[in-house]
């Protein structure tokens, strides 16, 4: 299936597509190329050898794709003006909803989301290093990880500062998956990495030292943690008195090999962050209660970043 795309409002296309999407599942468009005129905005006209086009941008039409629960191909040239643009619609393959015998190993190495690397996707590699630079990880000594899996967190800290800074951190993570962890200890120095597979609602019964730095990607919200009253015994058992913390919450779902942006909730068809926000706006309104400057970042993953104002590591 071809569609020709000229000057059709985007409400227009939408509604087609939609429709076509129902019996078909791949859709070819036939486009104006969103290089003939960079820097026009979206549904600008433009007359080129006599045809008017509403003018959009790549990073339009990729949006639109995932939006559509499309995989967008690499596009085509077709003329000197025009481009060809396909779009197939996704498989819903999802580690989300993925049924396992063993609650740990849902995130083991066999596991679907062990296929799965944050890292290598820009929108959330980049707000994870700002997170980094946020809490000056260079001057943080002791690192409490919950959720480590195979240690990604722990990886980029290490490339982004100097190997004798990184040496001289005691590096702490726990998580329920053991044979994600085998991969985590494969991957770093015994010396000053502790890795444990331990229930994180029972950390006291590690005597841990106290962390100056905690991190915690998209596991505070996992349905076994009373996420409330968690975070504050973290806060107030856990953390030294200048401590900083990097919370992650996951805005997005990974499905068929994409990162796709916005949080599902049970019951609902569509994407509602209502118990994102909720969440977010707890651990932003507590932590301010204890007098830490707090950020809020990030796309697909919120990004919660949280200092001491009176610590002496901001005042460096």
């Amino acid at each position: 299936m071809t569609i020709e795309i000229t000057d059709q409002p985007l409400q227009q296309i939408e509604r087609q597509l939609r429709q076509l999407l129902d019996t078909h599942s791949r859709i070819t468009l036939h486009l104006l190329n969103p290089d003939y005129a960079p820097g026009t905005y979206a549904g600008e006209m433009i007359e080129v050898s006599g045809r008017h086009y509403r003018y959009r941008s790549l990073r339009t039409w990729m949006e639109f794709a995932e939006l559509l629960e499309c995989r967008m191909m690499l596009p085509k040239p077709i003329d000197e003006h025009r481009i060809s643009l396909t779009l197939y619609k996704r498989e819903n393959d999802s580690f989300h909803q993925k049924i396992v015998t063993q609650r740990e190993e849902k995130y083991g190495n066999d596991s679907h989301f062990a296929r799965i690397h944050k890292m290598e996707e820009a929108a959330f590699l980049h707000y994870y290093l700002q997170a980094l630079r946020n809490v000056k990880v260079e001057n943080r000594r002791e690192i409490l990880n919950l959720g480590i899996n195979r240690g990604d967190e722990f990886k980029v800290i290490e490339n982004m500062i100097s190997q004798e800074t990184f040496s001289q951190m005691h590096l702490v993570g726990i998580d329920h998956s053991k044979s994600a962890l085998v991969k985590a200890r494969e991957r770093f120095s015994p010396s000053h990495v502790d890795l444990y597979a331990h229930d994180i609602n029972d950390l006291a019964s590690l005597k841990l030292p106290k962390a100056d730095l905690l991190i915690s990607i998209g596991t505070l919200q996992s349905p076994g943690i009373n996420y409330k009253p968690f975070l504050m015994d973290l806060v107030q058992n856990h953390l030294t008195e200048n401590a900083a913390l990097i919370l992650g919450f996951p805005n997005s779902r990974w499905i068929n090999g994409e990162m796709i942006y916005g949080a599902k909730a049970p019951n609902y068809a569509m994407s509602e962050m209502s118990l994102l926000f909720n969440d977010v706006m707890f651990a932003k309104k507590y932590l301010q209660q204890k007098k830490f400057r707090v950020t809020i970042t990030g796309k697909q993953y919120i990004f919660l970043t949280a200092t001491k104002i009176t610590s002496a590591i901001n005042q460096n």
